[in-house]
């Protein structure tokens, strides 16, 4: 059952009814034009039968083939063997998610630590593109590639050997101003550029034996960088695509949890009692299929089970031991005429109610490549990466409405369209086809329920005649 506030977000009016004896109130469903009740209590009764049968007679009387599961909820009373079963393949669930997740968070926290050093290595590239350009930073980029140089390679001024050690302890005075101030691109011009300065001889061949050192260093170094890049790279599209398929394993394991876990709402309910072997099923399917006039109009039926069950634990054949439920059954079925447009809406309805387990995993990876900011999406779109919408995560998406033009012109021309409204196609139809549609849709709906009420009755022998 929907909350009120949900039915009316989505465009859906409530169906009022009376639940109880003269007792009227909302029901949580939006409003049918055909509806029909039962309940039936018989311990005797294999509720599992009940189920399939709804299933089997609308699949093969009346052809409704395409079925779709909104609610499947359970409660157990605490001391019944069901919720010990229950409990136990819920606790093996949960270990194996407890696993998953501590994976999927480490490897969460490595990605901060590769877009690091992709940022870091971009910014070190940038000089190097900068220094074999002839754009105006060619030179400041030189000069930082040099400082890193005799910072990294040369250990600065702690090396007697270095630029700045044999300015300082051996007289070279001039060589460092020389270093920086020289500018060769490759290293084979290092001998014509400096043998043009106005220099001794032994300050041109220290200055020839550093030029030449530093330039086949950035040579290497260069090529180096843009590998480790690529490597990097690859790597980290590696990674994202790793923790991707982690959680595409986790996710059947946090279905089973959310299946597998109780609704504390039906563990308050007076229907279950600790003492006693109780517990209480609730199941809501969605036939549709279209109209035999179009396929813009289906035609839907709604069913809503809600069981009351004393499971006996027994041993099935051929297999381990389960709960068989017998108990009270009280089933209703709803009958709709909607497009694809409104079944969207309701299963969208639906998943908005449901817990949120299954969007746990998405939304952390989420928060964590919002940390990072764009430079993530940047380097996994450069190395390959798509983002296409997950296929499981089903999501509707309004139309936005059209802005209503209160204007005079815009009052004569909505006019226009009101007389000549049926001209108007809907979906590739007129609005009198629409409209002819969906009543013969409701007609064909009215006669299809009555009988499946009518035979179910007969069936199981509910009826005198």
């Amino acid at each position: 059952m929907a909350d009120s506030e949900l039915l009316k977000k989505y465009g859906f009016k409530e169906e009022i009814y009376e639940r109880e004896d003269r007792q009227f109130g909302p029901t949580g469903f939006p409003k049918p034009f055909t509806r029909y009740r039962m309940i039936v209590e018989d311990f005797n009764m294999s509720l599992e039968q009940r189920y399939f049968w709804f299933i089997n007679y609308l699949q093969e009387e009346y052809g409704y083939a395409d079925i779709i599961k909104l609610v499947d909820v359970f409660s157990a009373a605490e001391n019944s063997s069901f919720f010990g079963a229950s409990q136990q393949r819920l606790g093996l669930q949960q270990d194996k998610v407890s696993a998953f997740l501590a994976t999927i968070g480490k490897m969460v926290k490595e990605l901060f630590q590769l877009v690091r050093e992709l940022r870091i290595m971009d910014e070190r590239m940038s000089y190097y593109k900068d220094s074999y350009s002839n754009s105006r930073s060619r030179e400041s980029a030189e000069i930082t590639l040099k400082g890193i140089w005799i910072d990294m390679v040369e250990q600065g001024s702690k090396n007697p050997a270095s630029v700045y050690g044999m300015a300082r302890e051996l007289g070279f005075a001039t060589l460092p101003d020389l270093f920086f101030a020289t500018h060769p691109v490759n290293p084979t011009d290092v001998d014509a550029v400096v043998d043009k300065l106005d220099f001794n001889r032994k300050i041109k061949e220290v200055l020839k034996r550093k030029l030449r050192t530093f330039l086949e260093w950035k040579k290497a170094t260069y090529e180096e960088l843009k590998t480790k890049r690529r490597f990097t790279l690859k790597y980290l599209r590696q990674h994202f695509d790793i923790i991707k398929l982690y959680m595409n394993w986790v996710k059947p394991y946090l279905r089973n949890i959310r299946r597998l876990q109780m609704d504390k709402t039906k563990m308050e309910s007076a229907d279950i009692i600790s003492a006693f072997e109780t517990s209480v099923i609730e199941i809501e399917l969605l036939f549709k299929k279209p109209s035999a006039k179009s396929t813009k109009v289906f035609e839907c039926i709604n069913i809503f089970y809600k069981f009351r069950t004393s499971p006996v634990m027994n041993y099935h054949q051929e297999y381990n031991k389960g709960p068989l439920h017998v108990g009270r059954l009280d089933v209703t079925l709803r009958s709709y005429v909607w497009t694809e447009d409104e079944i969207n809406k309701y299963r969208a309805l639906k998943q908005e109610e449901d817990f949120k387990l299954l969007s746990f995993v998405d939304r952390s990876v989420k928060i964590a490549m919002e940390a990072l900011g764009d430079e993530l999406l940047m380097y996994l779109k450069e190395a390959g990466e798509t983002f296409d919408d997950d296929p499981d995560a089903f999501q509707y998406i309004p139309q936005k409405k059209k802005q209503e033009d209160n204007s005079m012109f815009g009052s004569v021309f909505k006019g226009f369209g009101e007389t000549f409204g049926s001209l108007k196609p809907r979906g590739g139809l007129s609005k009198n086809q629409y409209r002819l549609d969906v009543e013969t849709a409701k007609s064909r709906l009215k006669t299809n329920l009555w009988n499946t009420y009518k035979d179910f009755k007969k069936t199981f022998g509910h009826l005198a005649w």
